[in-house]
């Protein structure tokens, strides 16, 4: 989501550039000016180059000197493991990557194998749990992680895996059910109960001032990472952060929060973006990390082959030399190549120097191929007895002239190494001849993965049960409104290539006309299943659903509490609703079903007032989402990212992602039935 839940107006630079708070930042002579920057700029003139580098060198000492930094955390062993965490991937708990629905288990060999197949393998997860469906009823934050069957169990097999495991925390949710505690106290109990090892900060930069020290007292090593661009003074105690919105300079500069301190992990992440070039660029040149998020709250944003293929083949230089990216000496653009007349680019390189190994990251910005002279050492690097290898192709290099030559894909990453020739031992010669078998791609097409509608059953009734309204069949044109959220709707990314989606584009109200044929008549029920015909239904049916956690946690001793037998059902989830409909020969409504009966004034609301589930489920292969109709009596307040709530028009649908069976179960959502009003059922119909 957006680094902040305030209002805003407009988006002044139009939805693709970016804001000037995400512009690079120019050294100059007030050095504090440079303390929230999110990237320093460097000059384009070669020449300047020794000059900046050693005004960041003066900055970064004065900056120290003025808030009192000593890196003691950064220093503790807990702590190590923020250091090396280059990837992680950001997934939804209940992707179809990670969790099958059909089963109700979760599946981390699955989805580690293909991280390892797709990235390159993941050093952490942020395991997303509560928005975007949070606010659908009164469950907090919280409650959507305690309310998941087998979480504890599912961080310990990442764990056993060598992956670590970040919660999430969402400060905006203030408009559900409170907590007794406060919330960085309810926090630190989560991570206590899941063995978790950092928190995610959704939305801030920085966490409350006292979160470092409530985390403290569950746990050695527990980390924070903020959202964009974390404050100088708390690089401290922040070990990571996200660098999302980050706008570099034509001439590659630095990282400021990851300059200040290099041992502090940083993330590259532009979410909507379908070319990642630049995000790699930025990281590898600061020896830092990109976040995966190939799933954006719902919507498919995945990484082209050459992009990924371009991470796998640079992961593994990070986490082996992860020494001189983190506690090295850093030296940005210096063995850049400079052309005659004092040019430079397309190839920038920073370098890096640990004890007696010397390494540079490189980049080419052009769209072509570079072939050229790619790198021109320093002559303190240029020593006798050294042997070069290029650690992205697996090969030997010469650099016997002073300089390396080679070729470099279009916005493709490099990586030359320098060491004594007695360094070169088994473990490098096998690490050489694993990266020289890795295949580089050129194919930047968008992967694309179509939303499915999962068709209805076919339930046919030879006349129209009673208490169920007709509709006939033909063309239906509906009005549809619904408010654009980062789920997106039908299908696709709602924001592609968006810098950062603001109001007014960003959950904006959309009215769109749809259009169906319907082939044959149906009969939407006039009201919702109630407690009393569900209970009938598990009596004669011993219906047991496969994860019964929070099935009819209503009811008392297996029955509805006296007094609510005629109330619409709840605590049901959509295979639940499909079961019950099923057993009575019938169906769910479809949402335009639903709508036209509800237009049409042949619908009726049990109290109290709940959304229905329908008969349109989507599916694209990682996400299943479902449309809502009727709105319920509860609405979380105080924050446009809970899931619109009160009583809605019936032109109104809400998507919601859909969630495992314990968790999709929920106060507020209940269902009716449909039937088919036609013997035959056509191509393509089941009978239910």
């Amino acid at each position: 989501m957006n680094e902040s839940h305030a209002p805003i107006a407009t988006h002044p630079r139009g939805p693709y550039r970016p804001r000037p708070i995400d512009e690079p930042v120019e050294v100059v002579a007030d050095r504090a000016a440079l303390d929230e920057a999110k990237i320093i700029a460097a000059p384009d003139d070669p020449a300047r180059w020794p000059a900046w580098r050693e005004a960041l060198r003066a900055w970064r000492r004065d900056a120290a000197s003025r808030i009192g930094y000593d890196g003691a955390l950064y220093a503790r062993p807990e702590f190590a493991w923020t250091q090396g965490a280059y990837t992680v991937a950001v997934v939804w708990l209940w992707d179809d990557a990670l969790y099958d629905h059909e089963l109700g288990a979760f599946t981390p060999e699955a989805y580690l194998e293909a991280g390892r197949r797709d990235y390159g393998g993941y050093d952490a997860v942020v395991l997303w749990h509560a928005y975007p469906v949070i606010g659908v009823d009164e469950r907090n934050q919280f409650d959507f992680y305690r309310q998941v069957p087998d979480l504890k169990a599912l961080i310990g097999e990442f764990h056993a895996r060598g992956v670590r495991v970040f919660l999430d925390y969402n400060p905006w949710d203030t408009g559900t059910r409170r907590e007794d505690l406060p919330d960085a106290e309810a926090v630190a109990a989560l991570v206590s109960e899941y063995d978790a090892d950092g928190v995610f900060l959704d939305t801030l930069k920085e966490g409350a001032a006292g979160m470092r020290t409530v985390l403290d007292r569950v746990r050695p090593g527990v980390a924070l990472e903020g959202e964009s661009r974390v404050p100088l003074a708390r690089i401290a105690d922040h070990h990571l952060s996200w660098a999302q919105w980050f706008a570099d300079s034509a001439t590659p500069g630095v990282l400021r929060a990851r300059w200040f301190e290099p041992r502090h992990q940083m993330h590259q992440t532009r979410r909507w973006n379908r070319d990642h070039s630049d995000e790699m660029q930025t990281a590898w040149l600061n020896g830092a990390g990109m976040l995966v998020w190939d799933v954006v709250f719902g919507s498919w944003v995945g990484w082209s082959e050459r992009d990924r293929t371009v991470w796998q083949t640079v992961a593994p230089v990070l986490r082996r030399y992860q020494g001189a990216f983190t506690g090295g000496d850093w030296s940005p653009l210096e063995g850049t190549a400079v052309a005659v007349g004092g040019g430079a680019g397309p190839v920038f390189a920073s370098r890096f120097a640990d004890g007696d190994l010397t390494l540079w990251t490189l980049v080419n910005r052009a769209e072509e191929p570079y072939t050229g002279t790619l790198l021109v050492p320093e002559s303190r690097d240029i020593a006798p007895g050294r042997r070069w290898f290029d650690v992205i192709s697996g090969t030997e290099l010469d650099a016997e002239s002073g300089a390396v030559h080679g070729t470099l894909p279009g916005r493709g990453l490099g990586a030359v190494v320098a060491l004594p020739a007695d360094a070169v031992d088994d473990d490098l010669l096998t690490f050489l001849d694993r990266q020289a078998g890795q295949r580089l791609s050129t194919d930047t097409a968008f992967p694309a993965r179509p939303t499915v509608r999962v068709p209805p059953p076919y339930a046919p009734a030879a006349v129209i049960p009673e208490n169920f309204a007709a509709l006939p069949a033909g063309p239906r044109e509906l009005t549809v409104r619904y408010r654009l959220r980062e789920t997106g709707f039908y299908e696709g990314a709602p924001y592609v290539e968006d810098w950062k989606p603001l109001p007014p584009r960003l959950h904006q109200e959309i009215t769109e006309r749809h259009r169906e044929e319907s082939p044959a008549p149906c009969g939407v029920a006039v009201y919702e299943v109630t407690n009393a015909e569900y209970a009938r239904f598990l009596m004669e049916s011993r219906y047991a659903p496969v994860r019964p956690e929070r099935f009819l946690e209503h009811w008392v001793d297996g029955r509805p509490t006296p007094g609510t037998e005629n109330e619409p059902v709840t605590h049901v989830d959509l295979t639940d609703a499909r079961a019950y409909a099923d057993w009575a020969r019938l169906r769910l409504p479809t949402e335009h079903e639903w709508q036209a009966a509800a237009e049409a004034g042949l619908l009726r609301r049990g109290e109290p007032k709940v959304w229905n589930w329908t008969e349109s489920e989507h599916r694209d292969g990682r996400t299943r989402f479902v449309m809502l109709k009727g709105g319920s009596a509860f609405r979380a307040q105080g924050s446009d990212w809970y899931v619109d709530g009160g009583e809605r028009d019936p032109q109104e649908a809400v998507k919601l992602l859909l969630c495992g069976a314990p968790v999709a179960r929920s106060a507020r959502i209940g269902f009716r039935c449909a039937v088919d009003l036609a013997t035959d059922p056509g191509p393509g119909k089941e009978h239910a």
